[in-house]
């Protein structure tokens, strides 16, 4: 495999995403969820996808299906249409609304700390400096307009270049041969070494969140299973050797192609650290998903 970036560049960019997932994270699990979607009158689909994909404009289901990429289009189309009747920039009010309210909670005291505008701007800093070719959803995110609130124009700042990894990733994907389902299959496969941290939701609540029924995710096991990329116990999917070694493969690709954004910064740990101030509370708060409340 021939890398654009080192070692470390690629270093910079895991610990970018694993310090600041908590906070985009957010957005998708709180406890203003509910009330959000109430308002709305919108299901969990339709206001995931509009508060997601609002950046878009008014396209074509499609679209979004693609730039999700592994959500089923049987919950991604409808909840567009949905949303797209309602209003985007309505779903967009309101979603910054919801995270004024939770983020206020989550940050305390430091909801109102300076530090929030200068890391904030720091971001933004570093969104206006990479390319987007390719990068769809990023795209669209980095045109939309910034909150006004501190604290929300950092979850802002930061979901531009959350989407900016994440369009890379999915390049990956595609890249290694994968279909949507198997995306999710093969990223819930357990990992045969148990040092290596995998962040995911499980099976269940991936069905859930993302539309799949157990049939098609056999299927998709099968289909894995097949091209010895996992094996299969009463525990459901492990990765096989050569599934653990694809993983590997992909997630440095991922990083190689997220490195841009970090490499050159003369203060990238200054800036993580500053992010962990903010970041940890949220954390703390107990409002993600395998976190409880400190």
């Amino acid at each position: 495999m021939t890398y654009r970036f080192d070692d470390q560049a690629r270093a910079r960019a895991r610990t970018a995403y694993e310090t600041l997932e908590p906070l985009h994270v957010l957005a998708y699990f709180n406890s203003g969820l509910q009330q959000a979607q109430q308002d709305t009158g919108l299901d969990a689909y339709a206001w995931y996808v509009g508060a997601r994909g609002a950046p878009l404009g008014d396209c074509v289901p499609s679209v979004v299906s693609a730039a999700f990429f592994n959500f089923s289009p049987s919950v991604i189309h409808p909840g567009w249409i949905a949303s797209k009747e309602y209003g985007l920039d309505r779903v967009s009010e309101r979603r910054f609304q919801m995270l004024d309210e939770v983020l206020t909670i989550a940050l305390g005291d430091r909801a109102s700390d300076p530090g929030l505008v200068t890391l904030a701007d720091r971001f933004y800093e570093i969104a206006e400096s990479v390319p987007y070719a390719g990068r769809t959803l990023a795209s669209a995110w980095a045109e939309s307009t910034p909150p006004e609130q501190p604290h929300v124009r950092l979850w802002h700042a930061t979901a531009i270049l959350r989407e900016w990894r994440g369009d890379g990733h999915i390049a990956a994907l595609v890249d290694a041969g994968f279909d949507r389902l198997e995306a999710v299959v093969f990223h819930e496969a357990r990992h045969p070494d148990p040092s290596v941290r995998k962040r995911g939701l499980g099976k269940k609540l991936s069905q859930i969140t993302r539309g799949w029924s157990d049939e098609q995710w056999e299927v998709a096991a099968d289909a894995l299973a097949t091209r010895g990329l996992v094996d299969r116990d009463a525990d459901g999917e492990i990765l096989s050797a050569g599934g653990a070694e694809t993983y590997a493969d992909i997630e440095a690709v991922t990083d190689d192609a997220a490195a841009g954004a970090w490499a050159g910064l003369a203060d990238f740990d200054d800036v993580m650290a500053a992010a962990k101030t903010y970041v940890k509370p949220v954390i703390d708060s107990g409002m993600l998903p395998g976190t409880k409340k400190k």
